[in-house]
């Protein structure tokens, strides 16, 4: 069959691409017909070889190769009956679905090559797959075997692809490479580790021109010191050496600079390739699908001219595959019932491409039939994922979440594009191997909407550094529309709210201080800075104490306990060591009431942690509240502070080596002079059973980190301290 010819430059990709996910499949296959595995460890292949086979559907059906996707449902078919009963698969069964995927890769590579017209009909190559194959030893062999009968008709002749042209011998091959020069001077093959590297020692580059950029600073400093007026003469000549030396390592500097933007740039075009080259043939496949279904639905991209990792483009294609024909077939109504309800016949589909500093969001809505919670709760009850009182006691967003789980379908039947329980939970595994994360929110008959949020590591990014009493922190210069200074006449100032008017536009004003939970809310003063950002089409005017500056930083993910905090998106480490947390632009312009507290003045507090990270968020919450904080990487460290030191409070992490958070409370109950601080602990794990056990050991109080980082702390150090009765 031949390919439309606007997509035949992509099928070479999807040609590579299907030889890597068969070889997965393959060394599936060879784990599942071994013996001495256990029950969990089968299971577990036999889905994740599922996975596969759907990705492998639903990326060929994408490109119109449909003698693909129709080989690999086959293939589907013939796994199913085996799921049912899980055991070791028999090795007759593995010798026929491996000889699938050779045929599978011979066609794939024909298409690659321009010969997709020349194939024969498939149907007679599977057909004579199941008559070479031996006789099946049990039932459920037979069916897989009968599934895969069904492709064609018992009397169809057996016919195969054209084979692959053989590789050519070494000496035909060098003779070959030897007279086109041109070709090899073209491209060159570069493992992605080696470009990795490359980009790291970028990133030390720009750092250490950072920590050149403090040193002039100092240098002036000095400068200005021998200037002093009883100085002047003696240190005449110095400071001019001085001035001269320093203008020169400015200048120097710049042109460091320079170069570093410029390897970076060069690297990013190397490394990374516009988001459309995988969403445009995606709108080809809806509209495929659509009229396949008897639907009619259009998709619209909305910032498909962003680049990213070449690497999580490729990993985001199967995802976004699923996730497609999973809101066509279940969420898209049928033209006739859409126009009942008062909707066009027409479904859309809308997929929204947002980089946000190091932060990827792809949003994709519908505006179909949205999930029925019920419908939702009564499949998991049929399929035995959970009991009917377990059903009774989740909210809607629990069931909601239900549709991720494995092998969850609301289908009954089995169809070319749905009920197997695959697409959704292959969605989810791919976004949490990448350290992303994924929702989904749904409204009865108006659509779903489903938001990936994924970390990037491409290099540096514009940050705004912007201070808020006494913490300071970023701002994706990306996510950043502009700055002002608040005024009586752009501000309209109001009993519950305040906002600015902006572009003709009335954006609502927040206070940063007070929505970290700092200090309490208050309209912005005269001259006060205002940041207006934006993120997913909403806005909001940040009111700050300063803006310190912007800068291009790398921003690194925030470690795994506190990565899912909504405030935060990363940190990046300025030139002298400090941490400066980013925060997460559609946490800030969504609209929260803020916290409000009272403030401690000239109180001491401990902070004992062995994370960097988890240091510094506590650091900078207690500071901003007033507090004088010192840092221990250690329980060890803590007990050798409290001999020289004392504190009114005591922050300490349950989980650490050598001396965890429970023997640090045991060593200060038995000692005289520590016996009454307040100790808060925190930990990662913020189960019942873990909280019970922390407070049972002596803690006066029990944080999960993910509770510290969002804006908990503050208060609950107060409301510790208020209760030990600690000094005022």
């Amino acid at each position: 069959m031949a390919v439309d010819p606007m997509l035949q430059s992509l099928v070479a990709g999807f040609s590579t691409e299907a030889q890597e996910v068969c070889q997965k499949v393959t060394l599936d296959l060879l784990d599942l017909e071994r013996e001495g595995i256990d029950n969990e460890a089968l299971a577990k292949v036999y889905t994740r070889l599922a996975r596969h086979l759907h990705t492998l559907k639903g990326s060929a059906a994408s490109l119109g190769l449909q003698d693909l996707s129709a080989i690999a449902h086959k293939l589907e078919d013939a796994l199913a009956p085996l799921r049912k009963d899980i055991k070791p698969m028999p090795r007759p069964m593995v010798d026929m679905l491996l000889h699938g995927l050779d045929l599978f890769l011979l066609r794939a590579q024909a298409h690659a090559e321009g010969r997709g017209d020349a194939l024969p009909d498939p149907t007679a190559a599977l057909a004579q797959l199941v008559s070479d194959a031996p006789p099946p030893e049990d039932a459920d062999e037979a069916m897989a075997m009968m599934a895969m009968a069904a492709a064609a008709p018992a009397h169809a002749a057996p016919a195969m692809p054209a084979p692959v042209q053989a590789a050519p011998s070494q000496p035909a091959a060098a003779l070959s490479a030897a007279d086109d020069d041109s070709a090899v001077d073209a491209s060159w093959r570069v493992a992605s580790h080696q470009v990795t590297a490359l980009m790291r020692e970028v990133e030390r580059l720009r750092e250490f021109r950072m920590r050149l950029e403090d040193r002039l600073r100092d240098i002036s400093k000095a400068v200005d010191l021998l200037s002093a007026r009883e100085l002047l003469a003696p240190t005449a000549r110095a400071r001019a050496m001085l001035s001269a030396v320093t203008a020169g390592v400015r200048s120097d500097g710049h042109e460091a600079t320079d170069i570093v933007d410029s390897l970076e740039e060069g690297l990013k075009s190397i490394t990374t390739r516009p988001v459309r080259t995988i969403l445009e043939p995606l709108q080809r496949m809806v509209r495929d699908l659509s009229r396949q279904l008897g639907k009619q639905a259009r998709l619209s991209v909305v910032g498909a001219e962003v680049s990213l990792d070449r690497r999580l483009l490729e990993k985001l294609k199967g995802a976004m595959v699923h996730l497609l024909r999973n809101a066509v077939d279940h969420g898209i109504e049928m033209p006739d019932e859409r126009e009942r309800v008062g909707k066009h016949h027409e479904g859309a589909l809308t997929l929204r491409v947002e980089q946000q500093g190091n932060i990827l969001v792809l949003e994709l809505s519908d505006d179909g039939r949205g999930i029925d919670v019920l419908h939702v709760r009564a499949s998991a009850e049929r399929k035995g994922l959970i009991t009917a009182e377990e059903g009774a006691r989740m909210h809607e967003a629990q069931i909601r979440d239900l549709i991720f789980r494995p092998g969850f379908s609301t289908r009954v039947d089995v169809t070319d594009t749905s009920g197997r329980g695959v697409g959704l939970d292959a969605v989810r595994s791919a976004v949490e191997a990448m350290q992303g994360r994924i929702e989904v929110v749904s409204t009865k008959g108006s659509g779903t909407r489903f938001m990936l949020t994924l970390p990037m590591e491409l290099g540096s990014s514009p940050v705004l550094t912007v201070r808020t009493i006494d913490s300071q922190v970023g701002l994706p210069m990306l996510a950043v529309e502009s700055t002002q200074l608040a005024s009586p006449e752009n501000l309209r100032i109001g009993r519950m709210k305040t906002q600015l008017d902006y572009n003709g536009q009335l954006v609502p004003v927040m206070d940063l201080g007070a929505r970290m939970g700092l200090r309490a809310s208050a309209p912005p003063s005269e001259g006060q800075p205002l940041i207006i950002v934006q993120s997913g089409g909403k806005r909001m005017a940040l009111a700050v104490d300063a803006v310190v500056g912007d800068r291009d930083l790398v921003i690194r993910p925030l470690p795994a306990e506190v990565r899912d905090v909504p405030a935060y998106q990363g940190a990046a480490i300025l030139s002298r060591g400090e941490l400066l947390l980013i925060l997460r632009p559609g946490w800030v312009v969504t609209d929260s009431t803020p916290q409000t507290v009272s403030m401690p003045q000239s109180r001491r507090a401990l902070v004992v942690d062995d994370s960097l990270t988890a240091r510094a968020l506590h650091r900078a919450m207690l500071e901003a509240g007033g507090f004088t904080v010192h840092l221990a990487a250690s329980g060890a460290r803590a007990m050798e502070r409290l001999q020289t030191e004392t504190y009114d409070v005591i922050i300490c992490d349950l989980e650490m080596e050598e001396m965890n958070g429970t023997e640090v409370i045991a060593k200060l109950r038995s000692q005289p002079d520590t016996k009454e601080i307040p100790v808060i602990l925190v930990s990662a794990n913020d189960s019942g059973a873990a909280r019970s056990r922390g407070l049972a050991a002596g803690a006066d109080g029990y944080l999960s980190k993910r509770e510290c980082a969002a804006g908990r702390l503050l208060t609950e150090v107060l409301d510790v301290m208020s209760r030990r009765g600690a000094r005022a």
